[in-house]
C-alpha cells in the first residue's frame, strides 16, 4: 500500500486538500470554494506520476471526513467527486 499523507489548507473562501505520496515530488489536489457551510468541490487533480494509487479517493475521503466532523455539506461540481458520491450512498446526507 502506498503511503499517502493528506493535508488541508483552509484559506477562508477557498481551500485545498493536498496528497503527498512518499518518495514522489508531485502532489494531488482537491480544491473547493466555501459558500457558508457548503464546500463546492470544483476540481480534483492527480498527476500521472502518482496516479493509480488511490490518491484521488483519499482526497475525497478526507473532504468527507472533515464535512462530517465540522457539519459541512458538499456540492460535488467536480466529476470525480460526483462519481465518488454515486459509489458511496452512505454519503448522501452530506450532499448539498
Amino acid at each position: 500500500m502506498t503511503d499517502v499523507t493528506i493535508t488541508h489548507l483552509d484559506q477562508g473562501a477557498r481551500g485545498e486538500y493536498h496528497a503527498r505520496v512518499e518518495g514522489a515530488e508531485d502532489i494531488g489536489r482537491l480544491t473547493y470554494l466555501r459558500q457558508g457551510d457548503v464546500l463546492v468541490a470544483d476540481h480534483t487533480l492527480v498527476p500521472p506520476s502518482i496516479g493509480g494509487r488511490g490518491v484521488a479517493g483519499k482526497l475525497v475521503e478526507a473532504l468527507v471526513a472533515d464535512a462530517r466532523k465540522f457539519g459541512w455539506k458538499i456540492e460535488p461540481q467536480c466529476s470525480y467527486v460526483a462519481a465518488a458520491f454515486e459509489r458511496h450512498p452512505d454519503w448522501a446526507d452530506l450532499r448539498a
